[in-house]
């Protein structure tokens, strides 16, 4: 649900002496589709589980541009970097109906999308993809579909400890600890243990329906509080915002032309990225003129015909997508929406076949 300010008497950190297993529980009985972290194919993936112990568990994972692998070992829940897909596809599918006419007869029928989606409840995002959700909220405003969903949208994040070599969420202002837009944070300590913050009226109330639940003591918090400072002070990248300056000032510079010889415009940036929103709208017809179909589906402004207009593509070049995938993400999402559109997740860099990384400079003087 869209979160509310906690109420003033709720406590400030609680003690989940059971683990993560009864608030899973608790927002499958509330009816959620609960989405979390679990391991697909080698890499910490995102899936809707039906029980906790489909968690990914004891798993880390090791972030490289163009390389991802998870490994087991480990005592805590999230000991892993941002999971290989973005959450936004479960509040903005990769595929849905606008909406389709048919002829019944001497009347026409109109189907939309469902009104009243079902309840969601993500489980362990991370500070980075907080962002990206209250990002999402800002762009996606006037989106009816997007915003049902949101509105039913149980969101428990968690304060990330074990970055990336590919993260750089703290030169974006965005982690390691989640700010607002959830409705649980939570802290893991070294051992597993979790303590858990209500940071919205509905998640007071989440933590009471799975209580009573001890306070957490002065040490504890300390505890937690300096793994998550030790773990940011490991991130390596940083966004230079002097370094977007200058490329945004330098469109011709052959540091484009440089990227352009190892970019494979091939989109997986977008397609993992949180914040990437583009899509396109088909219309198909059935065969016997009786019903018209209208979808919308992601697209990619790496993709050639994304910039098609009547005569032909206006972006022809792979230096000419990248630099306007580059430029919009980082320079004009300012003048568009007062924020940078990227959080810092790494996920780009993480999934670039040729490890291009948006951090490098591109301009080259």
């Amino acid at each position: 649900m869209t979160p509310t300010a906690p109420s003033a008497t709720a406590p400030t950190v609680r003690v989940l002496a059971d683990g993560i297993g009864p608030l899973v529980e608790r927002l499958l009985g509330r009816g959620c589709t609960v989405v979390a972290p679990v391991v697909r194919d080698g890499v910490i993936s995102l899936a809707e589980v039906n029980s906790p112990s489909e968690l990914a568990s004891g798993w880390s994972d090791a972030q490289e541009p163009g390389r991802y692998r998870a490994a087991p070992g480990g005592a805590t829940m999230f000991g892993h970097a941002a999971p290989s897909l973005p959450w936004k596809r479960w509040l903005r599918a990769g595929d849905e109906l606008v909406v389709r006419a048919r002829s019944d007869g001497p009347t026409v029928v109109v189907d939309g999308p469902p009104s009243a989606p079902a309840p969601l409840a993500f489980v362990g995002v991370q500070a980075c993809d907080v962002a990206a959700l209250e990002r999402l909220d800002t762009v996606l405003a006037h989106d009816a579909a997007y915003r049902a969903r949101r509105a039913r949208l149980t969101v428990v994040a968690v304060a990330c400890t074990d970055p990336a070599s590919t993260c750089f969420c703290t030169s974006a202002g965005t982690g390691p600890t989640p700010g607002s837009g959830a409705d649980v944070v939570l802290r893991e300590l070294a051992d597993g243990t979790l303590l858990a913050t209500p940071s919205s009226d509905d998640g007071a109330v989440l933590l009471d329906e799975i209580g009573p639940l001890p306070l957490a003591d002065e040490a504890l918090v300390d505890a937690a509080e300096r793994r998550i400072a030790e773990g940011a002070a490991r991130q390596t990248r940083h966004l230079d915002p002097n370094a977007v300056a200058a490329a945004a000032s330098a469109p011709t510079d052959r540091g484009w032309e440089a990227v352009a010889d190892r970019c494979l415009t091939c989109g997986n940036c977008t397609l993992v990225c949180p914040t990437c929103f583009c899509t396109s709208v088909v219309d198909s017809t059935s065969l016997d003129g009786t019903e018209l179909e209208r979808r919308q589906r992601w697209d990619s402004c790496f993709a050639l015909d994304f910039s098609y207009v009547h005569g032909g593509a206006v972006r022809t070049t792979a230096s000419s997508r990248y630099r306007q995938w580059y430029l919009h993400k980082l320079v004009t999402w300012h003048d568009q929406f007062g924020e940078s559109g990227c959080v810092g997740c790494g996920r780009c860099i993480t999934w670039c076949p040729t490890g291009i990384d948006i951090t490098e400079a591109i301009v080259h003087g």
